[in-house]
């Protein structure tokens, strides 16, 4: 049986002398694994299909629940994302995010479609755009994350602040609930979220610092690119 489905490049690893196994997030089938024959040859067709950051129509073929790519046409290979060392790492944690978030048969249209909107925003601000996915995938996968007024008592926030990982929210010093936070850590995630803050840089690399740590103590995942990519800022 062959279907049609968009999907997102999520990694391929080599398989054989001329094969690659991939991994797809798919609009409709969830995370799915396929085989890609003959890929690393020269010259052959398929090779940009298990390419990095690859989103495409591909046509699999399914037998005794195994898949193996038949064929695709490329959407958008955001070649461009390559061109610049600090781009590729911001882009590459979109589909580690993507990896550890979403499961085999399981809704995948929103992620997939944050993940290319993503990918076509990191060229510009790759740290800022970094953080709005990584909290609209955070929302997704059941932890999402707020940069509103105090979580304990509703005061508006300035200042010193915490941040609580049990509620994935920030509060005032007179409330102390959670761990130390900075206020440009805030504003940046406001500006993600809300579209109302001031991001910057340093906002941003905390931002993504700590939102690594918080999906690290609510779910037990780690996120290793995105350290790199944090550490490089």
């Amino acid at each position: 049986m062959e279907f049609k489905t968009d999907a997102l490049l999520l990694r391929a690893t080599d398989y054989g002398e001329n094969d690659k196994i991939v991994t797809l997030l798919t609009a409709d089938r969830g995370k799915l694994t396929a085989s890609v024959k003959g890929v690393k040859k020269a010259g052959a067709k398929l090779r940009f299909a298990a390419q990095p950051f690859c989103f495409a129509e591909y046509v699999l073929a399914e037998r005794s629940g195994r898949h193996t790519v038949v064929s695709a046409s490329l959407y958008d290979g955001f070649y461009s994302l390559r061109e610049d060392v600090n781009v590729f790492y911001a882009a590459s944690c979109v589909p580690e995010i993507c990896d550890r978030l979403s499961y085999e048969d399981g809704e995948s249209g929103r992620y997939l479609l944050a993940a290319v909107a993503a990918l076509r925003e990191i060229g510009e601000n790759p740290s800022f755009a970094l953080v709005k996915f990584l909290v609209t995938a955070l929302a997704l996968a059941g932890y999402p994350v707020e940069a509103g007024d105090c979580a304990a008592c509703g005061k508006p926030l300035s200042g010193r602040l915490f941040f609580d990982f049990a509620c994935g929210a920030f509060t005032c010093r007179e409330c102390a609930v959670g761990v130390p936070a900075s206020e440009s850590t805030y504003q940046t995630l406001r500006a993600a979220l809300m579209g109302t803050g001031e991001s910057t840089a340093d906002g941003e690399k905390r931002a993504l610092r700590m939102l690594r740590a918080y999906l690290n103590a609510q779910a037990d995942l780690d996120l290793p690119t995105l350290g790199e990519y944090a550490g490089m800022i």
